[in-house]
């Protein structure tokens, strides 16, 4: 078969516990009370015609994807599915706040204190989780056939920048912006949202990607298991073009974006109350932003299919990459020295609290928090310190996709869109294990998402990832 033939195959999987989870997501256990939509996983897999290159990307309704979920699917899957590469399968989250905790290697956080045997560990979750995913990817590879694809994009605000900056020059995740210290919002927004679509060898439209700058936290606070915005989207999207239609869902670069204003919200929620999305702001926004995403699809699909290929250039490369951990400086230390001494004496005080208690486990979670600050520390005191970081970066036609594993603020996905050779580029964040990577200007500002114990990696590795994934987008455009 030719080269730039391209075979497609698609599959999904419920990935909804079967029992109670502890919610990820805020620093107080929350243990799900209902469900309250479903939990989906999505694998589409892609070969060239030759059979010599091969992608499968995979997306999960979940806050990050933990590296002890992957390295079990890549394991069971070198097993069972001996022609694929599983070094080839990226998975990415869309940052729901509202699905179970999964085990973080950058913040290897142990189980809530106090749950009982009716809730899941992160252990067994992730060996259910793997499960569905393995099963996705194998039936997935195995319904490839000739296909085709086109891509193409359109514009929707669905994610603001939530980090408010003051005139003193501090800044703060979701700040109060009705105060008269409050000076501007830190960064930027980006409202393109990217579109993949394939189609069977008859050009009938089977699937897409809808790729979106902000995670999916309409309702993070909630007690109850959620795909959040992806759910409302995808019920909206197959209503008006078929119910069997794959949908995968990426977060682009979006990890200073939340999917509420943080000005004009009275305003904004007077007229979600006027559209019929009702009186409680969180729910109706996610009924908007599915009518929005909707929308976009509606919009594009007729024009990329004047334009529906069946021969496309395809390539894909994984790069690993060494990134400096942030540098801990004394001043760090010190302040998470008499973070981790405040939070084990309000402990003490608490002993006799219900340990899943809002208070205690607020507690217990900020104290290991700050902990790691200090062992981090430690370990730099023996020598600078690397996380090997997997990055990767596919060419289809026209177009490249990009994954890395932070909450990467938007301006590195600007940097590497801009300098992309490709005419449309995804970023796709949270392909791996979360953690916040702030920019310069971020640093400066400082709070939650810029500080020390919520940052790993600084601005000198997030720059590293636009440099790798700019050069792995040179090489696979190279001769255009």
């Amino acid at each position: 078969m030719d080269s730039k033939k391209i075979l497609i195959g698609w599959a999904s999987r419920n990935i909804t516990p079967e029992k109670k989870v502890s919610l990820l997501g805020q620093f107080h256990v929350r243990i799900s009370e209902k469900v309250n939509d479903p939990l989906t996983t999505t694998a589409l897999a892609l070969e060239s015609g030759d059979g010599q290159e091969q992608a499968v990307m995979v997306s999960l309704d979940a806050a990050w994807v933990s590296d002890a979920a992957v390295k079990l699917c890549r394991t069971k899957l070198m097993r069972e599915l001996p022609g694929f590469d599983p070094g080839k399968m990226l998975i990415n989250a869309t940052h729901t706040h509202t699905a179970p905790m999964s085990l973080c290697a950058v913040f290897p956080l142990p189980d809530p204190p106090g749950l009982g045997d009716e809730v899941m560990t992160v252990d067994e979750y992730d060996d259910f989780l793997s499960a569905k995913i393995c099963e996705a990817v194998i039936e997935a590879w195995s319904n490839r056939k000739p296909g085709a694809v086109s891509w193409g994009r359109g514009h929707a605000v669905i994610g603001f920048n939530r980090r408010v900056s003051y005139f003193d020059g501090t800044t703060v995740m979701y700040g109060q912006t009705n105060k008269p210290g409050f000076s501007h919002l830190e960064g930027s927004e980006d409202h393109g949202v990217e579109l993949l679509c394939t189609y069977d060898a008859g050009h009938q439209l089977t699937g897409m990607i809808i790729n979106v700058p902000c995670p999916s936290q309409c309702t993070e606070g909630a007690s109850s298991v959620s795909a959040d915005y992806w759910h409302e989207t995808r019920e909206e999207i197959r209503k008006r073009h078929g119910q069997e239609l794959f949908i995968l869902s990426q977060c682009s670069a979006a990890g200073d974006q939340a999917p509420r204003p943080m000005v004009n919200r009275l305003a904004d929620a007077r007229m979600l109350t006027l559209k019929g999305y009702g009186s409680e702001y969180d729910p109706a926004r996610r009924q908007d932003i599915a009518d929005k995403l909707a929308a976009v699809v509606d919009e594009v699909l007729p024009l990329v299919a004047k334009d529906i290929r069946e021969q496309v250039e395809f390539g894909h490369i994984v790069s690993i990459i060494d990134l400096p951990l942030r540098h801990v400086t004394e001043a760090d230390l010190e302040h998470s020295k008499s973070q981790v001494a405040e939070c084990s004496a309000r402990l003490i005080e608490l002993k006799d609290s219900e340990p899943s208690s809002r208070n205690y486990s607020v507690a217990f979670k900020q104290r290991v928090f700050n902990q790691l600050v200090i062992d981090r520390y430690n370990e730099q005191q023996k020598g600078e310190i690397f996380l090997p970081v997997e990055l990767h970066t596919i060419r289809l036609g026209d177009i490249a996709l990009c994954s890395n594993r932070f909450e990467y603020f938007v301006d590195y996905g600007m940097r590497i869109k801009a300098r992309s050779k490709a005419i449309q580029t995804f970023i796709i964040q949270l392909a791996g294990n979360g953690s916040y990577l702030p920019t310069e200007r971020a640093m400066q500002g400082g709070g939650y998402g810029a500080y020390v114990a919520s940052t790993p990696i600084g601005p000198d590795g997030g720059q590293m990832i636009v440099e790798q994934q700019v050069k792995d987008i040179d090489t696979l455009f190279l001769n255009n």
